[in-house]
């Protein structure tokens, strides 16, 4: 039999990929405090040019990867850079929003003159990538835990993670005992199969939530004074790859009211609602106010998302938006169905929605400032409504004249 060679020649092959990747400690401290921690593999396939066409380099992590410490900082946008080889570097900057933090940009350098890795490679530059799509979050106080292989895409390189645990904004100098497992990581049931039907199997097709129900929402400052109301209903429309299905699909998914926590923060110019629904969905809405114009907006939108169909995390945002504009001192106002993008895959839908992130007094809404949508809903029955009694305005005048001819028409001569 073959079988036994066979198999014996797939687990060299496995081991020759992944066996000389090695796991390294990372660290980012800030005097005696750390901020970033990271336990991981990884290993890159880079391509690159020669002068005889392309070809794709293999290298790992090493165990002698270190810390750049002049590069890597804590802060608000704390940053984690790796060093390894002859000037390689391997950065990870991390942001969040107060509920979820995530890695925000996975950024890699690597260094052409290095002969062991690119061998005939015609060039000696330092070539830079980056990719913002890194999918890589956890909530606050969590470690984000994946012993899968999770690959990242930068340019001509690939990046894949084996046995990862990190977590940034850490409270103490170790990780979590809290782990964010991630999907890949996740268990999965598979149905038995039976052979009792010969019909062929059908996918269920998705069917349309429904309108969601409306939530009230509510952030306090540091005195417990109430800085910021909304009341929405809020439909999530997003598009991804079904681990079931193997295909890109389009969803309709509503946030539940009573499964959904509110967090964030107030401030002078600037307000984030992070809603939270069972620790898979982190919704989050950031509005910047004016202090020229005293005008206010919603200027950006996240998504971060884990859910049991997905093949790879959800993480999409916008920072650049323009929605909801409103005066400092009045609420925002649409009860019509509104449809924010956000980016391509990913929009919000809204309804009866009103909202005040600034100047909230006496905890209630401030008179609203409806949008052009609700407007346009009003001027309709008014317009049909001035219609009819023109109508009936002509009708009337009409009838007068009418009945006048008539009474001259037997006028005594």
């Amino acid at each position: 039999m073959r079988v036994f060679p066979s198999l014996a020649a797939l687990f060299i092959a496995w081991f020759a990929v992944l066996g000389c990747t090695q796991a390294v400690t990372l660290e980012v401290k800030e005097g005696n405090s750390t901020c970033i921690k990271a336990e991981l593999s990884a290993s890159f396939s880079i391509t690159y040019n020669t002068s005889s066409g392309t070809r794709t380099a293999s290298v790992s992590l090493p165990d002698s990867t270190t810390v750049d410490a002049a590069s890597s900082s804590c802060g608000g946008s704390p940053w984690l850079v790796a060093v390894f080889g002859s000037g390689h570097t391997l950065g990870l900057s991390f942001s969040n929003n107060g509920s979820v933090y995530s890695v925000a940009n996975l950024t890699l350098q690597y260094n052409l003159s290095d002969t062991s890795v690119f061998p005939d490679a015609n060039s000696s530059d330092v070539v830079t990538v980056v990719s913002a799509s890194v999918g890589i979050w956890a909530p606050i106080n969590t470690t984000y835990r994946c012993l899968s292989p999770t690959a990242v895409t930068a340019g001509g390189a690939t990046v894949t993670f084996f046995d990862m645990r990190l977590e940034a904004y850490m409270p103490g100098n170790d990780l979590s005992p809290t782990e964010s497992v991630c999907v890949a990581d996740q268990a999965t049931t598979t149905a038995p199969t039976t052979t009792a039907s010969t019909a062929a199997p059908t996918t269920p097709q998705p069917t349309a939530p429904g309108t969601p129900e409306r939530g009230t929402y509510s952030l306090k400052d540091n005195n417990g004074t109430i800085c910021l109301l909304a009341q929405m209903g809020l439909q999530l429309n997003v598009s991804y790859v079904s681990q079931a299905q193997n295909k890109t699909v389009q969803e309709l998914l509503n946030l539940t009211p009573n499964l959904t926590n509110s967090s964030g923060s107030c401030g002078v110019s600037s307000a984030t609602l992070v809603l939270t629904q069972e620790q898979t969905t982190v919704l989050s809405f950031t509005f910047t106010l004016n202090s020229t114009s005293n005008k206010y907006h919603l200027s950006g939108i996240s998504l971060q998302a884990n859910w049991s169909d997905l093949t790879a995390p959800i993480s999409a945002s916008n920072n650049s938006l323009d929605y909801l504009r409103s005066t400092l001192g009045r609420s925002y106002m649409c009860n019509a169905e509104q449809t924010l993008v956000v980016i391509q895959t990913f929009s919000l839908n809204t309804f009866r929605l009103q909202v005040q992130p600034f100047g909230v007094t006496t905890n209630q809404f401030a008179t609203a400032e409806d949008c052009q949508m609700d407007q346009d809903q009003m001027l309709i029955p008014i317009i049909v409504g001035a219609a009819l009694a023109g109508l009936v305005l002509i009708v009337l005048i009409a009838y007068l004249i009418g009945r006048k001819r008539s009474h001259a028409g037997y006028q005594t001569i």
